[in-house]
């Protein structure tokens, strides 16, 4: 890291500056994991985590495997998504019903962001074991509380396509006192949350492991590096030198990623994105390139 201290504020201050240009209000962290220097934005408070949930869902799994309490080959029957809505890939696509190993479901919600897969996972780990697992390793500030299926079932899923932008505004719309939230999805008294802190400390853990299983560690390091959602913030920070792993999470106006940047040099940098959009539609790639250039700008400050 060769920035001084007011190089490195000024560069997040530009990139707070951009990114509410944008329309998003973000809280950025990047750390390097073995120094352990920091570079953050905004980092405060907690949010809805969306689809990035599926990763303390898939630890407290692959503990169970571990411990011998669930065998990996364990065939699951999984049903039908029961909405038109549900993940664009995956067992969340099938017609029928089909039976699928626990470790396979694994890759299906951590690799493809599969909610069917995920919800799946936590028929045999639920949602209260998640937790505890969470607690008993120390990772304090995240709240597992709800089923994947819960993300399909906003006031988006009731209305018109025409129509859409009018549960954007309400998701955009804050409550003036406390943490509630008219869609409970993003109540994050309610809703599965988390602080960006909180997820740094879940990446540093995974990669530099201490209280998880080392194997079990290695094993979420791996699935992460399989993740299909390529659109992010992937594009700034992998190339052929630099191996990005990474889960995103997607909900309404909502757009996070967590992941770290394995270089070839030994170097690793984890980065997390926590982002709300202003802008009232699904598909946002000035958003989406907004956030890409705001990780690497934090990244690069650690190089």
């Amino acid at each position: 890291m060769r920035n001084g201290l007011s190089e490195r504020k000024k560069v997040v201050e530009a990139v707070g500056a951009e990114l509410e240009s944008a329309g998003l209000r973000a809280r950025i962290i990047a750390r390097d994991l073995d120094s352990h220097a920091e570079v953050v934005l905004s980092p405060e408070g907690a949010v809805p985590l969306a689809s990035l949930v599926k990763v303390p869902i898939a630890l407290a799994v692959l503990n169970r495997i571990k411990a011998g309490e669930l065998a990996a080959d364990e065939q699951i029957r999984v049903e039908p998504a029961a909405t038109d809505t549900a993940s664009p890939t995956g067992a969340a696509r099938f017609r029928h019903p089909a039976r699928i190993a626990v470790e396979d479901l694994l890759t299906l919600a951590v690799c493809f962001s599969d909610n069917t897969a995920a919800d799946a996972l936590l028929d045999i780990v639920p949602a209260r074991d998640v937790q505890r697992d969470l607690e008993d390793m120390g990772l304090r500030g995240m709240d597992v509380r709800h089923r994947l299926d819960a993300l399909e079932s906003t006031p988006l899923e009731s209305l018109d396509r025409s129509e859409a932008h009018l549960a954007y505004d309400l998701a955009q719309t804050r409550p003036p006192h406390g943490d509630g939230h008219r869609i409970w999805q993003l109540d994050v008294s309610r809703a599965n949350s988390g602080t960006a802190r909180s997820l740094m400390d879940l990446l540093a853990e995974l990669w530099r492991p201490e209280r998880v299983d080392p194997g079990v560690a290695a094993r979420l390091r791996e699935l992460m590096s399989g993740n299909v959602v390529r659109h992010r913030i992937a594009p700034d920070l992998m190339s052929d030198s630099a191996q990005w792993s990474s889960k995103t999470g997607t909900l309404l106006h909502l757009r996070h990623e967590i992941g770290v940047v394995d270089h070839a040099d030994g170097q690793s940098i984890a980065v997390v994105v926590l982002s709300e959009s202003s802008n009232p539609a699904a598909v946002q790639p000035a958003a989406e390139a907004a956030l890409g250039a705001a990780a690497r700008a934090l990244h690069d400050l650690l190089r």
